[in-house]
């Protein structure tokens, strides 16, 4: 989990992912914010994070991240 909030860091060192909630719904993270997670993400736990992932409740927390990535592994 460390490793998903350092990498959410990365995209927006300015907000607080231990506590946010609603990362898409918020608008907090757009688009380009996505792909270089989801690109980090792979990387960094060898995933594969597909377009059928890509739904805003696998995104919208931290929390939900690393589910989405426990899945995958």
């Amino acid at each position: 989990m460390d490793q998903v909030l350092a990498i959410l860091k990365n995209a927006k060192p300015d907000v607080d992912f231990a506590s946010e909630k609603a990362l898409i719904d918020n608008n907090i993270l757009d688009s380009f914010d996505i792909i270089s997670i989801v690109t980090d993400l792979n990387d960094t736990f060898n995933v594969e994070i597909n377009i059928a992932s890509l739904l805003p409740e696998n995104f919208n927390s931290a929390e939900a991240i690393w589910e989405l990535v426990q899945k995958l592994k």
